[in-house]
C-alpha cells in the first residue's frame, strides 16, 4: 500500500510538471476536450434519432463555431469599447467619489481622527483603488499572455475545432479503453468514482452557466432600467464572474454603487434602485437559482471552489481556468471516497467491532465486566400488604 501510495504521489507530481512547464501550447488540446466533454451528450442524443456519429459531430460543430464566429464579430468589439471606456473613466469616478466623501463625512471624520485624517483617508482610499486597478489589469494581462504566449489566438482558434472533432468522434471508443485498462478487481470502484466526478463536474457546469446567464441578464436589464452608466457591462460582467462564489455579485455591486453615487449624486433614489437590484439578484441566486439549477449533487464547497479557481488562473492562466472545477470536483469525490473508506477501516476502528448500547448491555461478558442490573427510569414502589 505504501509503495503504491508512493507511485501515486509521483505520477500525480510528475503529471502537475507536465502541466505547468506546457501550459502555453497546452490551451487548444484542453479546450478542444473540454468542447468535445461538453458536446458528447449532444452527440449522443443524436446517435438515438438515427444520425451517424460522424454526421453528428459534424453537425454539432458546424453550429457551434457559426454561434462563436457571430459572438466574436457583434459582441466582442461592443464591450472591448466598453471595457476601455470604463477604465478610462475610473481615475475621474475616484476622484469625485473622493470629494463625496469630503463633502458629505469630512467634519466627522476630522472631529474623530483630527485634521489631517481626511487627507489620510483620502490619500489611502486613492491608493487602495489605484492598487486594485493595477491589480486586475495586471491578473487580466497575465490571463492573456500566460495563455497566448507561443500559440496566439489564431492557433486557438484553429487547433481547438480540431482537436474536439477528434475527440468527440472517437469518445465513446476512449471511455471503453480507458475501462478495460482499470484492473477487474478494481474497475467497480473506478466505475462509481467516474460516475460521481461526471456527474459533479455535469451539475455544477450546467447550473451554474444557467445561473450565471439568469444573474447577467437580470443585472443588465436592471441597472439599464435604471439609467446607470456602463450599466449593461456591469451586469453582464457580475454575471460571469458569477461562475466564482461571491466574487461576481461583490464586484458588481462595488462598481454599480461607485458609478451611481459619481452619476446620480444627490439624488438617492436612483442610488438605492442600484442598490436594490443587486439585492433582489442575490436574494434570487440564494433562495432560487443556486438550490433549483445547482443543487446539493456538486457538493463543493464555495471556499474550495474559489481558492481552486484563483490558485489555478494565477498559476496557469486561462488553461488554469478550465482546469479548475473539473479537478476541484474530482478531488472533492475522491476525498469523500478517502474519508468513507477510511471511517470503514480497522484504521478508524482499531480492530474491535461498534456495539450499540442495548448489545453492549446485552452481552457483559464480551467486555470482561460483570453482570449489573440494568436500571429502570422511575420504578413503581411495591404496594405495601396488611400483616
Amino acid at each position: 500500500m505504501q509503495r503504491r501510495a508512493a507511485i501515486t504521489l509521483a505520477v500525480l507530481a510528475l503529471v502537475v510538471f507536465l502541466l505547468y512547464e506546457l501550459r502555453d501550447v497546452l490551451l487548444p488540446f484542453v479546450a478542444g476536450a473540454a468542447l468535445a466533454y461538453a458536446l458528447d451528450p449532444v452527440a449522443d442524443r443524436l446517435e438515438r434519432l438515427g444520425v451517424g456519429r460522424l454526421a453528428a459531430t459534424l453537425i454539432i460543430l458546424a453550429v457551434f463555431l457559426f454561434g462563436l464566429i457571430l459572438a466574436l464579430i457583434l459582441v466582442v468589439p461592443l464591450a472591448a469599447n466598453q471595457v476601455a471606456a470604463l477604465v478610462a473613466s475610473l481615475p475621474a469616478m475616484i476622484a469625485k467619489l473622493q470629494a463625496i466623501i469630503a463633502e458629505r463625512a469630512g467634519p466627522l471624520i476630522e472631529r474623530a481622527g483630527g485634521g489631517s485624517a481626511l487627507q489620510d483617508l483620502q490619500s489611502s482610499v486613492g491608493n487602495l483603488m489605484g492598487q486594485a486597478v493595477a491589480w486586475i489589469l495586471g491578473f487580466l494581462r497575465s490571463l492573456w499572455s500566460g495563455s497566448q504566449a507561443v500559440v496566439g489566438i489564431l492557433s486557438l482558434l484553429v487547433v481547438t475545432p480540431v482537436v474536439a472533432f477528434y475527440l468527440l468522434v472517437d469518445w465513446d471508443r476512449m471511455i471503453a479503453t480507458l475501462d478495460r485498462w482499470v484492473p477487474p478487481r478494481h474497475r467497480a470502484t473506478a466505475r462509481m468514482l467516474a460516475r460521481d466526478i461526471d456527474g459533479a463536474i455535469t451539475a455544477f457546469i450546467r447550473g451554474q452557466s444557467l445561473v450565471c446567464l439568469i444573474l447577467g441578464t437580470f443585472y443588465a436589464l436592471g441597472l439599464w432600467l435604471v439609467g446607470l452608466n456602463f450599466g449593461v457591462l456591469i451586469g453582464l460582467m457580475s454575471g460571469f464572474l458569477t461562475f466564482i462564489p461571491y466574487v461576481g455579485s461583490l464586484t458588481g455591486f462595488l462598481l454599480s454603487t461607485g458609478v451611481a453615487l459619481v452619476q446620480f449624486w444627490p439624488d438617492w433614489v436612483s442610488v438605492v434602485l442600484t442598490v436594490a437590484v443587486f439585492l433582489i439578484g442575490q436574494f434570487l441566486e440564494g433562495n432560487v437559482l443556486q438550490p433549483k439549477l445547482v443543487g446539493d449533487a456538486v457538493r463543493l464547497h464555495p471556499v474550495w471552489l474559489m481558492f481552486a479557481l484563483l490558485a489555478f488562473g494565477s498559476l496557469f492562466g486561462f488553461l488554469g481556468l478550465l482546469l479548475a472545477v473539473p479537478v476541484a470536483a474530482a478531488l472533492g469525490v475522491v476525498a469523500r471516497f478517502a474519508v468513507q473508506r477510511y471511517l470503514e477501516s480497522r484504521l478508524y476502528h482499531d480492530g474491535t467491532p461498534i456495539l450499540t448500547v442495548d448489545a453492549a448491555m446485552a452481552t457483559p461478558a464480551a467486555t470482561g465486566a460483570t453482570a449489573t442490573k440494568p436500571m429502570v427510569a422511575n420504578p413503581v414502589p411495591p404496594a405495601i400488604s396488611k400483616p
